[in-house]
């Protein structure tokens, strides 16, 4: 038998823990099971998932599909009962479940050109994101999708710990992601960036990968704004970032104020992270900065 095919992606990610080391060593058989579960051709794995092993696959009766086996973790649990919510609105349909191998079996995206890669202006592909999370926003989360509210209490907190510990002064950020989540129950993406939205032809384009979470909106716009490219390249990233910010909310409906906070209160979430699990304090550092330009948008 052919050994299986594993991105260097996951060797990085998943594959530095023992609990990645497990999953991977099992995965061939993950993936056998999935094969023979639905009858699928596959081809070779995407590689540029860094949680989960994808490729593309057939089925029997020619449908075009993607099967997709998770490292379990947290983000992951929650994605089969989102994308099923979503009814195929925004988001691939999906095919089949399999709980207990973290399998998904997914209607391909074609061509599935990513956002990131489309032709055209930082705002014209804004606005075509917007027009996917209009869609997403739509639907009420499910109650067993965890609260926004209770996963950015626990952020702030750790957030405040990991600012003691380096010396950095976050509780203004800490504060807002306590305050922001709100009472909104939408359901969001949690991970809207443009390399997750993909073309699927005559105009459509659908989001993949999701994060789920109950909350208020303006959360998953963070990181289109800074993605879309890189704000801070540019020579007035203050500017760009309120142009941007104004834009987006102005197309569905929000307070550019709420939208910035978030990107305040997620960057500077984001630079601590970095400083603390990965060790990188110069990449922190310049995090912070990047968090401190947001900040001058607040109201």
């Amino acid at each position: 038998m052919t050994p299986l095919s594993v991105p260097e992606i996951l060797l990085d990610g998943p594959g530095r823990t023992s609990a990645g080391r497990a999953w991977l060593e099992r995965l061939p058989d993950l993936v056998a099971r999935g094969r023979e579960r639905w009858g699928l051709q596959l081809g070779a794995p995407f590689t540029d998932g860094a949680s989960s092993w994808c490729a593309p696959g057939t089925l029997p009766d020619g449908r075009l599909v993607v099967l997709k086996i998770s490292f379990p973790h947290d983000e992951a649990r929650h994605e089969a009962l989102a994308l099923r919510a979503w009814h195929g609105h925004g988001v691939p349909e999906v095919l089949g479940t399999h709980e207990d191998d973290w399998a998904l079996l997914l209607a391909r995206v074609a061509p599935g050109t990513p956002l990131s890669a489309a032709p055209g202006s930082a705002p014209e592909r804004l606005a075509v994101a917007a027009e996917v999370a209009r869609a997403l926003w739509s639907v009420a989360g499910p109650a067993a999708v965890p609260a926004m509210s209770e996963v950015c209490a626990a952020w702030a907190d750790l957030l405040e710990e990991r600012g003691v510990r380096h010396g950095v002064d976050v509780r203004a950020a800490a504060d807002l992601l306590r305050e922001l989540p709100g009472r909104s129950q939408v359901l969001v993406h949690g991970d809207l960036n443009p390399g997750n939205v993909l073309a699927a032809g005559e105009g459509r384009w659908l989001a993949i990968d999701p994060k789920p979470l109950r909350g208020d909106p303006a959360y998953d716009l963070w990181p289109l704004l800074e993605q879309v490219d890189d704000p801070f390249e540019h020579a007035d990233p203050e500017s760009v970032l309120r142009s941007r910010t104004t834009l987006v909310a102005d197309l569905l409906g929000l307070d550019p104020g709420r939208v910035a906070a978030w990107g305040f209160a997620r960057c500077t979430e984001s630079a601590l992270w970095v400083w603390d699990q990965l060790g990188d304090e110069p990449g922190g550092r310049r995090t912070l900065g990047q968090a401190a330009v947001w900040r001058q948008l607040l109201p």
